[in-house]
């Protein structure tokens, strides 16, 4: 069985659909060349999705894994988190509502056999 290292964050305050196409291009690579891509994107989310990795390394540390940027990520996921409704005055005394939504996401690494 291979070693393997998880980091969650949940509540995190962007879109679900937003965190996903930053995770979505770091899937299926080795830890140290996700780090280096997503240090280079221009997304919000991949500042999340980093300090995320960086914390899955961490942990995988702290289980004497010799070389954690040589890990791959092998599973990357958002779920969504929930929904703060915000109202916001409109014309003519109504009021619309602005739905702030979080997600929870979850990677985990594991050491190549």
């Amino acid at each position: 069985m291979a070693m393997e290292s998880k980091a969650v964050l949940r509540y995190a305050r962007i879109t679900p659909r937003k965190a996903r196409r930053v995770i979505d291009l770091v899937r299926g690579r080795k830890a140290g060349e996700a780090m280096v891509a997503l240090r280079f994107m221009p997304y919000r989310g991949a500042r999340f999705v980093e300090k995320l990795l960086r914390s899955a390394m961490a942990n995988a540390e702290q289980k004497d894994v010799t070389v954690p940027e040589d890990m791959r990520i092998v599973k990357a996921y958002v779920d969504e988190g929930p929904v703060m409704k915000r109202l916001f005055p409109r014309a003519m005394g109504r009021a619309n509502i602005k739905k702030k939504k979080s997600s929870h996401i979850t990677i985990v690494l594991a050491e190549e056999e």
